[in-house]
């Protein structure tokens, strides 16, 4: 079931838009005031905003503006209800980020319409996030594995080369401790890989071969 919040000081509006959008089967968030609005937005995380513009205190341009800037809630579509008419107002609210204008008074016919229209966005935009996390997921691993390889493979090397050494009869104190300096030099290169890993906030993805992605760490990441 698809969640819209209504945001509206007047009680009247809210109860009018969440009998109508409860009927078609729609579960509504109601907040009466922009503060509270921003609020149920971040919290409640809805399909869709419908946003009274005129409101006491945080009006709604500002309200849209707030969460269209919050990365939490900034892939949410609101749709700006108003009694303004001019094409000032309506500028306005697009420049702050809504996706559509409705005015008063509203008919039922055109209220689902913009709203149908807006949770398709909101479900195209899901899947768009959901696609780029599957991206980025597949891109780490295959950084991991491209640039993890050859220090595991020297972990082996020289696990293998200890071993062959403890076989013998007499054992060579210097050959262990050479063997061992390789094993600690790769888990500090594996320990380096991952570390860069973890800091990256916004991966950047580059090709590795095919269509196959890599998260680049650094200048040599391209291949």
């Amino acid at each position: 079931m698809k969640r819209i919040l209504v945001i509206d000081d007047l009680p009247e509006n809210v109860f009018m838009l969440q009998d109508r959008l409860e009927h078609e089967g729609y579960e509504v968030i109601t907040a009466y005031d922009g503060k509270g609005g921003i609020e149920k937005a971040q919290t409640e995380l809805p399909d869709l905003i419908l946003l009274d513009v005129m409101m006491p205190g945080i009006n709604g341009i500002e309200v849209c503006k707030t969460l269209v800037n919050d990365k939490k809630t900034s892939d949410i579509p609101i749709i700006l209800v108003t009694a303004k008419t001019g094409a000032e107002d309506t500028k306005e609210g697009l420049d702050a980020g809504a996706y559509d204008y409705i005015k008063k008074p509203f008919n039922k016919i055109e209220l689902f319409a913009r709203v149908k229209s807006a949770l398709k966005l909101s479900e195209a935009n899901k899947l768009l996030l959901l696609t780029e996390k599957r991206s980025t997921f597949f891109a780490t691993v295959v950084t991991a594995n491209h640039k993890i390889k050859q220090p595991l493979t020297l972990l082996s090397l020289s696990s293998a080369a200890i071993k062959r050494e403890l076989t013998k009869d007499e054992i060579s104190k210097d050959v262990l401790i050479s063997k061992l300096k390789y094993i600690d030099a790769a888990v500090m290169e594996i320990t380096d890989v991952l570390d860069r890993l973890n800091s990256i906030k916004e991966p950047v993805l580059s090709d590795y071969t095919g269509d196959i992605k890599m998260i680049k760490i650094d200048d040599e990441a391209k291949v």
